[in-house]
């Protein structure tokens, strides 16, 4: 059965990739048919646009000719009237349906578009999933939190109110933005640029974090600076650092891991013990 798999997926990146190169092969019907079965297998979690490693010592695979497909997806869709109650939107991507089917507690007006996976025991309350993003089971998009295109949200994970995950479609090969299991995401933080955050992570309220934000670790005798990536259970607040400039000095943003979660406890104790610990506003 797996390799039937395998032979159909490899034909469809085929399809997907020709038509990547040379948009006119859209006109084939063929073409078409392959880019929009490529974003139904996303939509029901059977591909993503980034594949987890199998151990913790190898990277995030990013599968760039599914990203390839959902931009040519909005190419091959025409505008339509959608209606949804006392809503009417008029737009390309569809909205997602059958969510007591599917498992998941979506609050109105919660939004999710078509060619995006929402594993069974999520929770999105009035919020917007993008096409392309995965979010496991167990994980809550607070209200007003977004979650952008091709964003990688996994499981146990919580968004709070009004977080921003930010997309990443093109180019293709980039890497998304990937939350991983059991992270905590304060009121307020951004995280965008494929920023990456390791499993249970902690982002304090209001914290910003993209590509090029220094992530400084103060809690050894001299700072360490990363960028790109959270460590695993690392706890994170807003900071600022000096920089000097022709005009003067002046402050510019940063985020300061001041402390970890201990490996020792259970998810939800460890997570309460760091707020209370380091003072993190969430």
């Amino acid at each position: 059965m797996s390799t039937h798999r395998d032979a159909d997926q490899a034909q469809l990146r085929s399809l997907v990739e020709a038509a990547w190169e040379n948009r006119s092969l859209l006109e084939d019907a063929e073409h078409r048919t392959a880019v929009r079965h490529t974003v139904a297998l996303v939509d029901d979690g059977t591909l993503r646009v980034a594949t987890p490693p199998g151990t913790e010592d190898q990277p995030w695979t990013v599968n760039a000719w599914v990203k390839q497909a959902i931009v040519l997806y909005f190419i091959v869709q025409e505008m339509r009237v959608e209606e949804v109650g006392p809503y009417q939107y008029f737009d390309k991507i569809p909205l997602k349906r059958d969510w007591e089917q599917a498992g998941v507690r979506v609050v109105p007006p919660a939004t999710a578009r078509f060619g995006c996976f929402i594993e069974r025991g999520a929770i999105l309350m009035p919020s917007y999933v993008n096409i392309g993003a995965w979010v496991g089971a167990g994980t809550m998009v607070d209200t007003w939190a977004t979650v952008g295109s091709c964003a990688q949200i996994g499981r146990n994970v919580h968004l709070s109110g009004g977080v921003g995950i930010g997309g990443v479609l093109e180019p293709p090969g980039a890497a998304p933005v990937i939350i991983e299991d059991g992270c905590f995401v304060g009121s307020r933080a951004i995280v965008v640029e494929g920023v990456h955050l390791e499993k249970e992570a902690v982002l304090g309220a209001n914290v910003v974090i993209t590509a090029s934000t220094p992530i400084i670790d103060v809690t050894g005798p001299e700072p360490v600076t990363l960028k790109g990536r959270v460590p695993a259970r690392s706890v994170v607040v807003p900071g600022t650092r000096k920089k000097q400039f022709p005009a003067g000095e002046y402050q510019l943003s940063c985020a300061l891991i001041i402390g970890h979660r201990k490996a020792s406890t259970d998810t939800r104790t460890s997570l309460n013990e760091a707020l209370r610990t380091f003072d993190v506003s969430v």
